[in-house]
């Protein structure tokens, strides 16, 4: 029985489809534009190097969002990351889109264990099925991380005075 596997796709097809994706993502936890691009880079590398098929394109996002997460995770407790101190007064661009409200400025206050189940679910537009999958956790777990980062987003927007 023959199953249909995604097709294969070039570096360049890959970037144009999948680094947006997870430069997001990344940013999301890392709050630094340079530490995203890297790990961006990291999880496009490992991707290629990897040479594996995927079942469909589902399988192949979901792989790219696991590995992506492993990474920042890496990152994040890297002896590297303990041993450096962030530059204070750098300016980072956050999202290159413009800002309605500061929302997303309000996502980045929120504890890291909100932001990506709400960026997954909000900007990438994922399913509490699939942010449950990638993220390797009970699909109870992402609702109640949802909404509670849903309060906390509200309670942020509303000391900030951003609405």
């Amino acid at each position: 029985m023959s199953r249909n596997k995604a097709k294969e796709l070039t570096p360049d097809e890959l970037v144009e489809m999948y680094s947006a994706m997870i430069y997001r993502l990344a940013y999301t936890r890392l709050q630094s534009v340079h530490d995203a691009e890297d790990i961006t880079q990291e999880v496009l590398l490992k991707y290629i190097r990897a040479g594996k098929s995927f079942n469909d394109e589902e399988h192949r996002k979901m792989w790219l969002i696991r590995v992506t997460v492993n990474a920042v995770k890496s990152w994040a407790v890297s002896a590297w990351k303990r041993h450096t101190v962030p530059l204070e007064y750098a300016d980072e661009v956050s999202y290159t889109e413009k800002e309605v409200n500061g929302i997303k400025e309000a996502v980045k206050l929120l504890p890291e264990k909100y932001r990506i189940p709400i960026h997954l679910f909000y900007y990438e537009g994922f399913s509490v099925k699939d942010i449950a999958k990638a993220l390797s956790m009970a699909e109870g777990t992402v609702k109640s991380l949802l909404s509670r980062g849903r309060e906390k987003l509200k309670s942020i927007l509303k000391e900030e005075t951003y609405v």
